[in-house]
């Protein structure tokens, strides 16, 4: 990227929104955007998933947003293979890693393999050395023959909870001894909690937790001819088992001495083991304590997780194998010591597998960009977890060949924004996301390309390159400082519980800033939406030889000639917007893509009277990759300056799709 010098600084001419100018500089990433062909007629073809094509590459092993492991062995040839039930668009389905054996307890998985439906809350039970699962008051007989499609009703009530649930996770065991298999049910209570917006003026949650309770359903018949009891709440110390939602119980004998203990997971990031200081027949729980290693809470990755006790490694102690929100598996492995009670399990280490199709966590943002200045397009990326990556374009082919996505970090830190106790409007059970959603631009004009990035905070960050154009180097992030009207406070959204500091720059969550040079001066702009989730032009100018940002400007209308809102709702329905300006027709006029079920396209349909104005043209393909989000780029792989469609998906993979060649 070249440095901007002080006359194109100074140029005052500016940019209508009509046809692009002509034998006008522009900025590196606004001439990587535009396109000069013509638009095409022809079909163009659906999007399809990007694929490494690096042979021998092995990467993080995952399905879709939310992994349901189910350790199984699958193909019958004495190794656990991994199923994993992925319940979400676009990735919903049940999937089968083959263990390739032979490498001990943390092999290489083969590439997934679609073997069933997605399912609903599915639980691994052994029976009698046996695999068998269930599904809420079901069990799926024959799962191997029918492909996870026959459920059989195993209890009158899906749902054994007064309220409505949010996890409902059944299991087979026998609780106390009988030889005769009962019920144990989890589930996840979000009554006392509600949904979002219930901070106080302090930053604190005033509403109730989530709730994680533990049924047994005593059966006083056979397991052949079952006759379930009314279900009872466990209790553990003599007080109700409540971990922070979605239990996960797992009744096993951890600690070797023949009882069967309880331990849980929740719907952040942690384990309660509950031991059993009765007997084998006749249970008594004492009080839950956190799983810890050397002294600190044992603790995943990112949140919603979902731990199945297992014996992983044939050494006679049980792991547990750990589905994470992100789509990864994990294993935590029991070191076969407990100390003062309590088992001792090594953190989690996640489980590799040939690499296949490229992906980056869930809601995976992409940005197209020369990261590392050797001529090709890379794509730095944001994610659920919050982090920062670099995907590593190998060889600028078409397609090209790509490296494992590595976290980009800042002061040697790896770059991770996360809500924490109340970051997110959604309350605190979203502790651990950070929704990072960002754009790369040169932002303090040094000829080194930033990052400029928004979160679950809605607070607006860069993080300056120190290094080369070769070798960039971050910093700590720091606030995009606005040159806010004296003795006004900064705007920001109603619902927030939080003020900004005097020149930040705090809008809607989750939405994209876009950097680029919009208005053709020679200075790099923010496009994004403001405060009320109007689109809005945040101009950047040079005075006194300082960069500033002015106040965001409503210059971009629909057809009606309204400012162009893309989110009038509140709180946690706020924002969710990305997008990404590309002039996608070929009309010399910058468009907007914006997320959707897929990606829509608003035409820039501007005249020399009617500025910026966007006309809805329908989505750009007809595949579902959202239930929340989207979020697009574009890329020019095939080098003829036409851009084509890159989407993050929400399953954390990448879905491409070329235009269609000019006839």
């Amino acid at each position: 990227m070249h440095r901007l010098n002080d006359q194109q600084a100074r140029r005052e001419k500016k940019w209508d929104g009509g046809q692009l100018p002509k034998n006008t500089a522009v900025g590196l990433l606004l001439a990587m955007l535009v396109c000069l062909a013509p638009a095409t007629a022809q079909q163009p073809p659906e999007a399809h998933r990007l694929k490494y094509r690096s042979p021998g590459l092995t990467v993080d092993l995952g399905v879709g947003l939310w992994a349901w492991p189910l350790p199984i062995d699958w193909d019958g040839d004495g190794d656990l293979d991994l199923l994993v039930a992925c319940p979400d668009v676009p990735y919903a389905g049940t999937w089968f890693f083959e263990n390739p054996g032979g490498q001990g307890k943390l092999p290489v998985f083969k590439p997934a393999v679609r073997v069933g439906p997605k399912l609903s809350n599915p639980t691994l039970s052994l029976v009698a050395g046996q695999p068998r699962v269930l599904v809420p008051g079901h069990e799926l007989v024959d799962f191997r023959q029918n492909g996870f499609t026959r459920p059989a009703p195993i209890h009158p009530r899906a749902n054994v909870h007064p309220q409505k649930v949010r996890a409902n996770q059944w299991r087979y065991v026998d609780y106390d001894d009988d030889g005769q298999l009962d019920l144990l049910v989890g589930v996840g209570d979000w009554t006392e909690y509600g949904w979002d917006n219930a901070f106080d003026a302090e930053g604190h949650w005033v509403r109730g937790p989530l709730h994680g309770l533990v049924y047994l359903l005593h059966n006083a018949g056979t397991t052949e001819q079952p006759r379930y009891a009314e279900p009872r709440l466990l209790e553990a110390a003599g007080q109700t088992i409540d971990v922070y939602g979605m239990p996960s119980p797992n009744l096993a004998d951890f600690d070797g001495d023949g009882d069967l203990d309880l331990l849980c997971g929740e719907f952040l990031d942690g384990f309660t083991y509950f031991e059993n200081a009765g007997t084998r027949a006749e249970p008594n729980l004492a009080a839950g304590r956190r799983l810890t290693h050397q002294g600190r809470p044992l603790a995943m990755d990112l949140q919603m997780i979902v731990p199945v006790a297992v014996d992983w490694d044939g050494d006679g102690d049980l792991d547990l194998v750990v589905g994470d929100e992100d789509g990864r598996v994990a294993l935590v492995e029991h070191t076969g010591r407990v100390v003062d009670g309590l088992p001792q399990f090594l953190p989690p280490r996640y489980f590799q597998q040939e690499a296949d199709e490229v992906k980056f966590g869930a809601l995976v943002t992409p940005v197209s960009f020369d990261w590392d200045g050797d001529g090709d397009e890379d794509l730095i990326c944001g994610n659920t977890a919050g982090y920062i990556g670099l995907i590593e374009n190998l060889d600028g082919g078409n397609p090209p060949r790509w490296a494992a996505p590595r976290l980009l970090d800042a002061d040697g830190r790896a770059i991770r924004i996360q809500a924490g106790p109340n970051g997110s409007i959604q309350g605190p059970c979203e502790a651990k996301w950070g929704y990072t959603t960002l754009s790369v631009a040169d932002w303090d004009h040094d000829g080194l390309p930033d990052i400029v990035a928004n979160s679950i905070w809605g607070k607006v960050v860069w993080f300056r390159n120190v290094g080369s154009r070769g070798q960039p180097r971050l910093t700590a992030a720091a606030t995009i400082e606005v040159e806010w009207p004296a003795g006004s406070p900064p705007p920001k959204p109603a619902w927030n519980w939080w003020d900004p500091a005097p020149r930040e720059l705090a809008t809607q969550w989750r939405t994209t800033p876009v950097a680029i040079d919009l208005n053709q001066d020679g200075l790099n702009d923010l496009v994004m939406l403001d405060h009320e989730g109007y689109l809005a032009l945040f101009e950047r100018r040079r005075r006194d030889g300082e960069l500033t940002l002015m106040p965001g400007q409503r210059i971009f209308h629909n057809e009606q000639g309204q400012p162009l809102r893309l989110n009038a709702e509140s709180a946690g329905r706020s924002g969710r917007r990305k997008l990404c300006l590309a002039d996608w027709d070929g009309d010399g006029r910058l468009d907007l893509l914006v997320n959707g079920r897929n990606v829509d396209w608003l035409r820039n349909v501007s005249t020399a009277k009617r500025p910026w104005t966007f006309a809805a043209a329908g989505p750009l393909d007809d595949r579902h990759l959202a239930g929340h989000t989207t979020s697009p780029t574009v890329v020019d792989w095939n080098r003829d300056g036409r851009p084509e469609l890159l989407i993050g998906a929400e399953d954390g993979r990448f879905y491409y799709r070329p235009q269609a060649q000019p006839e």
